[in-house]
């Protein structure tokens, strides 16, 4: 179940793999800036997953308008990331959760799917630009996508 809305986004540094090498992201760098939109997502190379950050990497300039960086978050390394996201022409960032410890923190780990051992399950928080969780979802399975509507929304109230 992930973390409920009005508490505190636990803080996070991520490594995200860019043309410069690997480059930590910290969710804390956008605190007094902007908002930010959290997703978590099982695996990379994976049909669901495609489709969530291909439509995303689409549509980003809905959310830069609404001042919301986005970052999407699953356990695959920065380099499998990259690569797929070569492959998909996926321009949202991508960040590595290896240790699984801000999946963890969020509350988002599967512990076992199919048999391939611990990865995030699907959700999407936002979180404004005090740190505080605005909105909070967990699909109810993984092929499920989050309520984008519903995430545009809160983020036009911020």
């Amino acid at each position: 179940m992930a973390l409920p809305i009005g508490g505190k986004a636990p803080d996070f540094t991520l490594k995200r793999k860019t043309a410069d090498g690997v480059v930590d992201v910290r969710l804390s760098d956008n605190f007094g800036q902007r908002n930010t939109v959290i997703l978590f997502f099982p695996l990379a190379f994976t049909g669901v997953c495609t489709r969530e950050m291909c439509d995303l990497s689409g549509g980003l300039a809905a959310y830069e308008n609404l001042n919301a960086a986005v970052y999407a978050i699953s356990v695959d390394s920065p380099f499998a990331q990259e690569a797929w996201a070569q492959k998909e022409r996926i321009t949202l960032p991508l960040l590595s959760d290896l240790n699984k410890k801000t999946a963890e923190a969020y509350d988002t780990l599967l512990h076992d799917l199919l048999g391939l051992g611990s990865v995030s399950a699907r959700a999407a928080f936002v979180v404004d630009k005090n740190g505080l969780i605005r909105y909070s979802e967990q699909t109810p399975t993984p092929k499920d996508l989050p309520n984008f509507a519903a995430i545009q929304q809160v983020l036009k109230t911020l």
